[in-house]
């Protein structure tokens, strides 16, 4: 079980915790250890700066149940955006995309069977096999 840190709290050296951005609203993202360093090795590939660009996270129509998760990255947050931070990664969300993502988790996860992010959405009524799609 992983343990959750608050941002702006000292953060160990130890990889099994995970920083959790400042709430808003009562309301937030959070994002594992796991993850955060998958983004951090994806963005110096891609070459993009942790201090201007960051990782979008989006919802929108489509998909075997309706919705589906929308990831890339984005050289700078919109004007509108939320903007969480984990350990120097950005996560943007949009307005809209943010009322079906709050309280979300995304995690990383790489195994024999299975090699990517994992979206643990307690807001998802049903979701496909693909594990990319929910309502």
């Amino acid at each position: 079980m992983e343990q959750m840190v608050q941002i702006g709290s000292p953060l160990s050296s130890d990889a099994t915790q995970s920083p959790v951005a400042t709430k808003t609203g009562g309301k937030s993202i959070e994002v594992t250890a796991r993850a955060v360093e998958r983004i951090r090795a994806a963005m110096a590939k891609e070459g993009i700066s942790p201090s201007e660009g960051g990782l979008r996270l989006g919802v929108m129509g489509g998909g075997c149940s309706g919705l589906s998760y929308n990831i890339r990255f984005d050289t700078q947050p919109r004007e509108r955006d939320r903007i969480f931070e984990f350990d120097g990664v950005r996560i943007f969300v949009d307005p809209k995309s943010f009322i079906y993502l709050h309280g979300m988790t995304l995690d990383y996860e790489q195994t024999l069977m299975r090699q990517g992010f994992n979206f643990i959405n307690p807001n998802s009524t049903r979701s496909c096999g693909c594990g990319s799609s929910f309502s």
